[in-house]
């Protein structure tokens, strides 16, 4: 559903997320390796989220990546996914074809509209501080 560097950006915010909750910055290579990322594609991803105001950057002996206390609050999953893989996920076909739509739906179109409405209300309503919760609390997990 997300692609590959999607999913890595989600898994690196929440990783920043919940180190920033203790008050830490974390290291690109910190963040590759919690998330089992190659360096050069997590340093890709994470310039891209702090393009688009997700997580914060710092450069020098005491930089690293960070989340300011605004962005554990306000940054929703729907952020990231838009940083990284735009809003194509909101409008995209479920077989793939080019021009599906209401005039013209392909035979999984109503079906596929409800996954993705439900999608979208999922990604737009969860913050990524409520993830990182379940992170800190060890209900969840970034690595099995």
């Amino acid at each position: 559903m997300f692609s590959k560097a999607c999913e890595y950006g989600i898994r690196a915010t929440l990783h920043i997320a919940r180190q920033s909750q203790g008050g830490h910055r974390v290291s690109l290579k910190d963040i590759a390796g919690a998330i089992d990322s190659p360096v050069a594609f997590t340093a890709k991803i994470l310039q891209q989220l702090v393009h688009a105001n997700v997580i914060h950057s710092l450069k020098g002996p005491h930089g690293g990546f960070e989340m300011t206390p605004h962005q554990l609050h306000n940054v929703r999953l729907s952020h990231i996914v838009s940083a990284i893989d735009g809003d194509q996920i909101y409008r995209g076909c479920g077989l793939g074809l080019k021009a599906c739509n209401e005039l013209k739906p392909c035979p999984l179109h109503d079906q596929f509209k409800d996954v993705r409405d439900k999608l979208q209300l999922m990604l737009e309503t969860t913050s990524v501080s409520e993830l990182a919760a379940g992170l800190t609390e060890g209900l969840t997990f970034l690595k099995q």
